[in-house]
């Protein structure tokens, strides 16, 4: 048999109080505390392991605003960046306010923010990028919490993923540059392997290459890097020092190292597009303004987000597979497509 879950009473029981006292130390009032009664009544209700209910507090709350959570590992990525803003406005128009974690690839904290917000009574969590799935989605499990993984997660889930085509992307850039440009000789850089990267998003670069590869070969080089932008720019930079000509374009794992990969060759004096072509994946809207504009292979965030809430707030039966959604290349100077124009209002 499971062990009866502590209640409110068995805290204040513990604690030698009443359970409006409980309430007033949890709630934070309406009535103050003294600090001694205060730490007695958190230390039996950490003895206890206590958690408030989820729900019971979620009926508490006004029905027109309820609150949902979003997990990123890294906010500072254009990527996450629009998936967080994007998922705060639909959240919004479906009566919902979103909380934030920032895990920075960090599977401690990751399951140190679902703990937090299963604690606040959020209704459930999307989490993107997950680095540790499983503990991440116990956590989750035990506070009868839906939970929705988006992107890729680090380890196997037993529910489908909200997400891109990343194989897919991967052959669309390679593609791009050997049957639009008449490249030959195409090289990745990356980091995909745990040799390569420790913390970071290695499970979507890998997919990318694994596309890559489908179309340049097997055989195809790889500039092997971390995920770091110093680390592509240092990679490039030995590669072409190296070679005795560039190869013809280069695909590159992530959008930070694009910018990199692009400083990169044109340190080097070489030309772009003329003597190499660049395409990279996921470029923010900053990216118009740069001195070569990326070519890139963008994610449909609107249709990630609409979809993850879909999955979250709705009671429809979760679909056994979920076909991952398609990419489109966004053309740049990088490859030598047209030009774009600035269009200003």
């Amino acid at each position: 048999m499971t062990a009866k879950r502590p209640t409110l009473a068995d805290v204040a029981g513990r604690a030698g109080v009443s359970t409006a006292v409980v309430s007033y130390v949890l709630n934070d009032g309406p009535r103050p505390v003294s600090d001694a009664l205060r730490a007695k009544v958190l230390a039996a209700a950490d003895e206890l392991n206590y958690r408030p209910d989820r729900l019971a507090r979620a009926l508490r709350r006004p029905r027109r605003w309820r609150q949902i959570g979003l997990l990123v590992p890294d906010l500072t990525m254009p990527l996450y960046a629009a998936l967080v803003g994007r998922t705060e406005i639909e959240a919004r128009a479906r009566d919902h306010l979103t909380m934030i974690g920032n895990s920075g690839y960090d599977p401690e904290r990751e399951r140190e923010f679902a703990t937090a917000f299963t604690d606040v009574g959020i209704d459930g969590l999307i989490v993107v990028g997950a680095v540790d799935p499983v503990e991440t989605g116990a956590v989750c499990a035990r506070a009868r919490m839906p939970v929705v993984w988006v992107h890729n997660t680090r380890t196997p889930v037993d529910s489908p993923i909200v997400g891109a085509d990343h194989v897919g992307a991967g052959a669309l850039a390679a593609r791009h540059l050997r049957e639009t440009h008449g490249c030959r000789d195409i090289v990745f850089v990356g980091g995909f392997t745990a040799e390569d990267v420790r913390y970071g998003d290695r499970e979507t670069v890998e997919q990318r290459h694994r596309g890559f590869a489908a179309v340049a070969g097997a055989d195809a080089v790889v500039i092997h890097t971390d995920l770091s932008a110093e680390g592509a720019y240092r990679a490039v930079r030995e590669h072409l020092r190296s070679r005795a000509e560039p190869p013809h374009g280069m695909v590159v794992g992530t959008n930070a190292q694009a910018a990199a990969t692009v400083r990169a060759i044109t340190d080097a004096g070489l030309d772009i597009p003329h003597r190499i072509r660049v395409v990279g994946f996921d470029t923010g809207p900053a990216q118009l303004f740069a001195q070569i504009t990326l070519t890139s292979i963008q994610q449909p965030i609107d249709t990630i987000t609409r979809l993850a809430l879909d999955r979250l707030l709705t009671t429809a039966p979760e679909p056994t597979a979920a076909a991952p959604l398609p990419v489109t290349l966004h053309p740049g100077e990088s490859c030598g497509c047209a030009p774009r124009t600035i269009d200003l209002p």
